[in-house]
């Protein structure tokens, strides 16, 4: 059992509930959600939901993947750092961890290929991206952030592959998780020594650009009103505890202005769906959030 456990933590089960959010937001701005009879929005039968289950279980594999990757590449820093995690505490061990994510890239892909070949490249694309951070790019202050934000971007566009030719109509909204997460990654580097006020404040900067294009996109879709209960929502889970940090930014307060800010990406991507006009898409990936808050009490999300 504590070994089972130990791969669940590696996994962070409270941060797949978040990639699973990334790829639902991705289907409902694709239009998929929306039934294929002409002049309706409503959700049926008519929906093949196999799809939609492929994507899901791709993005679970392919983000458990990454984060189990991560933490056998910083193995030797987090004796030091978090020497209570399951490889340095010795209750998984690094060959185990290694094979254990590869088993999760490789479910990821496969099943992004048993939909289509666009869904599957990006599968690997993702896969690519998470281990370039993993290994060389983690601890460069420009590139590693952005190249945890192309993760995000990518799994958004995932979804959005659900319907193929969606992709080249809306592959540039993939650049906002990109700055989103490039800002929490930039602030999660005073998580255990603490961080610069400076970079707190660039961050609100970076989150503030992020709602206003979710709010822009509602506004040109003519979403904007139902679209801004759900940003408002995120602004407050997103804003409280960083300008906490902002206030006294040590390493206790900065980590939970990360954990905060990985799980609202939950809000943000019912913000998207909200955006697009698919609402009861928007209220299933609400329910993702006490879901992952739950997941986040049991298990680190950083």
């Amino acid at each position: 059992m504590n070994k089972l456990i130990g791969y669940l933590r590696l996994m962070r089960p409270a941060n797949v509930a978040t990639a699973v959010a990334d790829v639902l937001a991705g289907m409902a701005i694709a239009g998929y959600f929306i039934s294929f009879l002409p002049g309706t929005t409503s959700f049926g039968p008519s929906v093949p939901l196999l799809p939609v289950v492929l994507l899901c279980l791709s993005t679970i594999g392919l983000y458990s993947g990454g984060i189990i990757m991560n933490d056998v590449f910083d193995a030797e820093l987090d004796a030091k750092e978090r020497p209570e995690r399951p490889i340095p505490s010795g209750l998984i061990s690094k060959k185990a961890a290694t094979l254990f994510g590869g088993l999760c890239f490789f479910i990821g892909i496969f099943a992004a290929g048993l939909y289509n070949p666009a869904s599957q490249y990006l599968a690997a694309a993702i896969m690519i991206s998470a281990l370039v951070y993993d290994r060389f790019l983690k601890h460069n202050t420009v590139f590693g952030p952005l190249n945890m934000g192309l993760c995000r971007g990518l799994n958004l566009l995932l979804g959005i592959s659900i319907i193929p030719s969606a992709i080249q109509q809306w592959w540039f909204l993939a650049l906002v998780p990109v700055v989103y997460i490039a800002s929490i990654t930039m602030v999660s580097r005073g998580e255990v020594h603490g961080g610069s006020k400076k970079m707190l404040y660039f961050a609100a900067f970076l989150y503030t650009v992020v709602l206003i294009c979710i709010l822009f996109f509602a506004a040109r879709q003519g979403y904007l009103l139902p679209t801004a209960i759900f940003a408002a929502g995120f602004a407050l889970m997103i804003f409280i505890p960083l300008i906490r940090a902002m206030q006294n930014p040590i390493g206790k307060n900065i980590g939970k202005a990360v954990k905060a800010g990985v799980i609202a990406l939950i809000l943000m991507n019912a913000a998207w769906a909200s955006a697009f006009g698919i609402w009861h898409v928007a209220l299933f990936i609400v329910i993702l959030l006490p879901v992952s808050l739950f997941l986040g009490k049991a298990f680190a999300v950083t």
